[in-house]
């Protein structure tokens, strides 16, 4: 591993971190497990995937695979898919030390070819998500026939994870980053800005992997129940003020099974894009 590389990988592993140490109501946190899982499971399996996530000279594709392939030998389960997905592009580029990143994402995502497409393809199969079923065009159990990208696009309609492929991470970029850097300058407290992170994008739209287990109506609830907390940690609220209400929501949504993945890995995207931002020398001079 490069120096570059051993940075990114740090920075991956701090992004993970920091999402589990937020109170996210309905996602497994330190303050409490949950569908089945616990936070020393995620970490573990944030330990395993940085490694091949971040290998260099790699494609997306085998990186994803990489890393899914090693969360399973570390904790034996799908913990961390949507995270390796959106973050295996964010490494890849981060690679290139581009002085802008989004910009050299969305050179890295025109570059996806079949190959990715294959290996992203078994490792989403290896990981059995959720609600995965089978579709007419770029089945994930058949050979695939076209780039990664060309995949992502077919599913992005129904897949909020698929979407970032096609919109150059819009929602990681535009809405995530912003909304993260305003809640740091407001607070040095990292647990409470990732939280409202995490309840922006839980306001802001259905979770698609409710959608898939359960169905837009009750992703439609979530995302309105959401709402009053959302604008209590952006009114400043003090966070000894909301934890009540949020443990107590986080246990009604897990009782229920309902688990808002897609939000969770979007907010871990997040806060790596953010981190890549004070390691990358270039993005650093360009500032």
């Amino acid at each position: 591993m490069s120096p570059l590389a051993d940075e990114i990988a740090a920075a991956f592993r701090a992004a993970c971190s920091d999402e589990l140490d937020a109170p996210k109501p309905g996602n497994v946190h330190v303050f409490a497990s949950g569908h089945g899982m616990t936070a020393c499971e995620f970490v573990r399996s944030a330990e395993a995937a940085a490694g091949p996530l971040t290998m260099p000279g790699v494609g997306v594709g085998e990186r994803i695979l990489g890393a899914v392939e090693a969360t399973a030998a570390a904790v034996g389960s799908n913990t961390n898919l949507g995270i390796i997905l959106l973050c295996a592009p964010l490494a890849a580029t981060a690679e290139l030390n581009p002085k802008d990143l989004r910009a050299g994402l969305a050179q890295v995502l025109d570059r996806l070819n079949v190959r990715d497409a294959e290996l992203a393809f078994r490792a989403i199969v290896r990981a059995a998500p959720a609600g995965l079923g089978r579709t007419e065009r770029h089945d994930v159990f058949a050979q695939a026939a076209v780039t990664l990208k060309a995949a992502m696009a077919e599913a992005a309609r129904r897949d909020r994870i698929a979407r970032q492929y096609v919109c150059t991470f819009e929602d990681v970029f535009g809405r995530g980053e912003p909304v993260l850097a305003a809640a740091l300058a407001r607070s040095t407290d990292r647990a409470w800005a990732t939280l409202a992170l995490y309840l922006e994008f839980l306001a802001a739209f259905p979770d698609s992997h409710i959608v898939r287990k359960y169905g837009a109506d009750t992703a439609n609830d979530v995302c309105r129940a959401a709402w009053p907390l959302h604008m209590r940690i952006q009114s400043g609220e003090a966070p000894s003020a909301l934890l009540p209400d949020l443990l107590k929501w986080d246990a009604w949504l897990k009782q229920r099974g309902i688990n808002p993945g897609t939000s969770a890995d979007l907010t871990v995207a997040t806060l790596f894009a953010h981190r890549l931002r004070t390691i990358l020398p270039s993005a650093r001079n360009s500032d």
